[in-house]
């Protein structure tokens, strides 16, 4: 049985993606931001942390390599059509679903006002454990609780509420689950990659990432019923109005 394709429509007009890590988007969604960006919706990003603890062998600081991974992103994000990135500057490799890390995404989530927001999964994937490490199922569960009941609710962080207003979040797309949505990236493959690349401190000498990539997005497609050649991104598509 094929797995629904998205289709866009004039109601979204506004994403925000939260992650745990810089990179994390591009390797979970990147496809997907082109092509939503492509079709004129704005695409904001937040980044829980700024890959502090960053599995590279340099010699940096925290600091340094903040700053390195922060640069990164910001580059990235633009192959792909963003030019807005929050960086929430939790500590990498210690995030927890606190509520300081609730009101922080509740915060975003105030201010972009997005009609969807993508994110990781807050469940433990047994088949692909890469993909759940645990700064990820944190990230993962506390935008889950900012998206309900925190960022609805004028009761949750009233003072945050002096300049931004509650905002009701009407859709969620969560990376790395079984998929009841794919989106077609085909068209829009090139540029994931060309984010990626822009990760240099991670990916920068990685031989073969770009036959990777198109090995699991090429996976996903035929998984998932798309025809033969095509490359998709799948989520699971969750309710939250």
């Amino acid at each position: 049985m094929s797995t629904p394709v998205f289709e866009f429509d004039e109601s979204l007009q506004r994403a925000l993606v939260v992650v745990a890590h810089p990179d994390d988007v591009d390797f979970g969604a990147a496809g997907t931001v082109a092509t939503l960006t492509q079709h004129g919706v704005h695409v904001a990003y937040c980044m829980v942390t700024s890959g502090d603890a960053g599995g590279d062998g340099s010699k940096h600081s925290k600091a340094e390599r903040a700053a390195i991974r922060e640069s990164e992103q910001t580059a990235a994000a633009r192959e792909v059509g963003v030019t807005t990135v929050h960086f929430l500057h939790f500590a990498d490799g210690e995030v927890e679903p606190t509520l300081a890390l609730r009101r922080a995404i509740s915060r975003v989530i105030r201010i972009e006002r997005p009609d969807v927001v993508i994110t990781q999964s807050p469940e433990r994937n047994w088949e692909r454990i890469y993909a759940s490490h645990p700064d990820h199922l944190a990230a993962g569960e506390a935008t889950m609780r900012a998206i309900y009941p925190d960022s609805r609710n004028p009761h949750f962080f009233p003072d945050e509420l002096s300049d931004v207003e509650p905002h009701t979040v009407p859709e969620v797309w969560v990376m790395a689950q079984p998929a009841t949505m794919v989106v077609d990236i085909t068209d829009a493959f090139d540029r994931k990659v060309a984010a990626l690349r822009q990760h240099v401190s991670q990916v920068g000498e990685r031989d073969g990432l770009e036959e990777m990539l198109r090995t699991w997005t090429a996976g996903t497609a035929a998984d998932n019923g798309l025809a033969e050649g095509r490359l998709a991104e799948g989520f699971r598509r969750i309710n939250t109005k």
